[in-house]
């Protein structure tokens, strides 16, 4: 049954995947290509006389490929390799150097018309519907009482922590987090309290997309999905990965479980109520979240590949979930 309600994420990953295959080229600024100047003499050699666009054009390349990595010029004057386009397309920018190491560039970002497109469909439902909800939300519901919601929620996402954990080859952090899990639902009453942090006991959360940058899948084309907001290739395949391990999905009376996937849902937009004057207030409103998204997402999976000690806390606001999002039971 979770296999069929998998179906429709999968093929929406596989989609994004297949319009991945050949990245876009009028994303990438056109190289300027550099006429050679006469040859002088060949008994007078004269090399002060470089001409003026020649000068201008160099520099002109050399400023654009120290912007962009994508626009470096080809040695050569050969096109790319269709390993080096397929490179490019998933992990969103040119291949690693010959040490091993990733360049770095800006946001890759080759879909943001329809991205643009996308995020405004998400304003309009986050203005008429989500941010009101929040505000009331936080206008009626006590402190305490929405500490203990989002308590709950947190916990119950520990069983998709702990398998990705293990997935990652950390085998210690799921044991800490599956102490944590069992110490909330019993002396917290069901996640409702969290005696796991008075205890010291870290809070983790991971998910799939997490687990396939760990595994390699470092950078990929970003994309914003209806509903779900901010993501890359990477993560539509991570939402796949995580629905069969989600306790809300396995809910089968759909009044209960969307009810609580809409509780949840107000409860994640109600955190993000202190940033709504930044985003309002921003020159370009989908630069700045995509920009701060993508940061985010890329210390998650840095601070993963980092040793036990070595790692900080976790960022909060991870993606939304997605047994946070009310959808059909298609497997009934």
């Amino acid at each position: 049954m979770n296999v069929i309600r998998t179906l429709p994420l999968l093929v929406l990953a596989l989609a994004l995947s297949a319009c991945a295959g050949k990245p876009a080229r009028d994303s990438a600024p056109v190289s300027v290509e550099v006429a050679p100047a006469a040859a002088p003499a060949a008994d007078v050699p004269d090399t002060d006389s470089v001409p003026a666009e020649a000068v201008a054009d160099t520099a002109a390349q050399a400023t654009q490929a120290s912007t962009d990595p994508a626009a470096a010029p080809v040695t050569g004057g050969t096109a790319p390799t269709n390993a080096e386009d397929d490179f490019a397309a998933l992990y969103g920018g040119p291949a690693p150097t010959a040490d091993g190491t990733e360049p770095t560039g800006a946001p890759y970002d080759p879909w943001e018309p329809f991205n643009r497109k996308v995020h405004s469909f998400n304003n309009v439902v986050d203005r008429a519907v989500a941010r009101p909800l929040a505000v009331a939300y936080t206008n009626v519901v006590p402190r305490f009482a929405r500490t203990g919601v989002s308590n709950f929620f947190s916990n119950l996402r520990a069983p998709v922590t702990i398998t990705n954990q293990l997935l990652q080859g950390r085998p210690d952090d799921a044991w800490d987090s599956l102490g944590r899990f069992l110490m909330n639902s019993t002396l917290g009453i069901g996640g409702l309290f969290d005696p796991a942090s008075k205890a010291m006991v870290p809070r983790r959360k991971e998910d799939f997309g997490q687990t396939l940058g760990t595994w390699g899948w470092r950078r990929s084309r970003y994309v914003e999905l209806p509903f779900f907001g901010p993501r890359t290739v990477r993560d539509v395949f991570g939402l796949a990965g995580d629905m069969p391990l989600s306790p809300i999905r396995t809910i089968e009376e759909d009044k209960i479980r969307i009810g609580l996937q809409g509780l949840q849902l107000v409860d994640m937009r109600s955190q993000l109520l202190a940033v709504d004057d930044m985003r309002d207030n921003a020159v370009d409103e989908y630069s700045l979240v995509r920009d701060a998204w993508l940061q985010r997402r890329n210390y998650q999976i840095e601070n993963d590949l980092r040793g036990k000690h070595a790692r900080g806390k976790d960022d909060p606001d991870a993606p939304i979930p997605v047994d946070a999002m009310p959808m059909p039971n298609w497997g009934n």
